[in-house]
């Protein structure tokens, strides 16, 4: 039996240990200007991710700070002008970057040498040989560098990967993509003068702004690379803007099946979202209608997977993993490789279209 000051001592060591093994909370920045993507989204991510201890805000244009002063309360340290006047004032470890294509990739390099771990909106450049010396960077200094795919963090995809990779569907055959949104957004003038309507600010239209989620996907899931791209993207609305809002593409995969992407502005409003996967031995499909749902087939009759209830929201789910992964708390859900593999099948299809030849990623 230990008597009370063994007892204190063993406590006062466990206490110490714990201590040790559990990191601090994050000092973070957020880099973004006035029309930042998704910015809303991010400030709620920061105030709900318990890792993310302080925040700064990089913002030249002054527009974003009483937002997140304000969104992220207490977490909240000071606004910056500049980055390099932020790197110099602070040491974040983690930085959460969410700016216009064009001018993002300095900006993310400059984060990388700072030391920060960096989740990046997509797509962060315009070219993928832009991102490609980003994803050395973070290689080289043990950083991660990922961009915003947060259907990684969706349980149903976690699931469909599960099903997939663990064999219960067999070795996959074809893989069938759509992602379709609202063209009624692209009818509205200040839609015209954004800079995701404008290709030299953006690198493209829907294909790199919604279809790079499911091309991600279709590799995640199946744990197999898109290897080489076919296919057309157009201006088929004929709205006034110089980015795609259609695009058709047929992908190899290194596992040697084939598979199809639809992405396109064509409804009114909403989104129609689905993925198949066909295998030796059964199939699965996801769709987001209205509501999500997933099922399979494998021999037992049809199955469904229901998501657990209280899920965060997907841009919350994916911040807080990032910040977890910044802390090493759990290994990222993407490489800086595999965030370069998905801009280099977007690029790819877009010089397919261009050229009418085939592809090699």
């Amino acid at each position: 039996m230990l008597d009370r000051r063994t007892f204190a001592a063993t406590a006062l060591s466990a206490a110490a240990a714990n201590a040790a093994t559990t990191p601090q909370p994050l000092e973070a920045a957020l880099i973004t200007h006035a029309d930042g993507p998704h910015l809303s989204a991010y400030i709620e991510a920061i105030a709900q991710t318990p890792e993310i201890g302080t925040v700064s805000l990089c913002d030249p244009s002054g527009k974003t700070e009483a937002a997140v002063r304000k969104g992220a309360g207490a977490k909240f340290l000071a606004a910056y002008a500049t980055p390099a006047a932020l790197f110099a004032a602070r040491k974040p470890s983690f930085a959460l970057i969410t700016m216009e294509a064009k001018l993002a990739p300095p900006v993310i390099s400059a984060a990388l040498k700072a030391g920060c771990h960096v989740m990046a909106e997509k797509p962060a450049c315009v070219r993928a040989a832009d991102f490609a010396p980003l994803a050395a960077q973070a290689e080289a200094g043990q950083r991660n560098l990922m961009l915003a795919l947060a259907n990684r963090k969706d349980p149903y995809q976690i699931e469909a990967r599960r099903i997939v990779q663990s064999g219960l569907i067999g070795r996959v055959y074809g893989v069938d993509l759509q992602v379709i949104a609202d063209q009624t957004r692209l009818t509205r003038p200040a839609y015209h003068q954004t800079w995701t309507a404008q290709r030299a600010r953006s690198g493209g239209g829907h294909l790199i702004w919604l279809g790079i989620h499911w091309l991600d996907l279709a590799m995640y899931i199946t744990g197999s690379p898109i290897t080489q791209v076919a296919g057309f993207a157009g201006n088929v609305g004929g709205q006034p803007i110089d980015t795609e809002d259609s695009a058709a593409l047929t992908l190899r995969f290194a596992n040697g099946s084939f598979g199809n992407l639809t992405s396109g502005y064509y409804i009114d409003r909403g989104k129609q979202l689905s993925i198949k996967i066909w295998g030796a031995n059964g199939w699965l499909e996801f769709r987001n209608d209205d509501a999500p749902s997933l099922v399979w087939s494998a021999g037992k009759g049809l199955q469904r997977y229901e998501a657990p209830a209280g899920a965060p929201l997907l841009y919350t789910a994916f911040v807080q993993h990032a910040a977890r992964a910044a802390a090493g708390l759990e290994p990222p859900i993407l490489s800086p490789a595999e965030s370069l593999r998905v801009l280099r099948v977007v690029f790819a299809g877009y010089q397919a279209a261009a050229t009418g030849i085939t592809q090699s990623v």
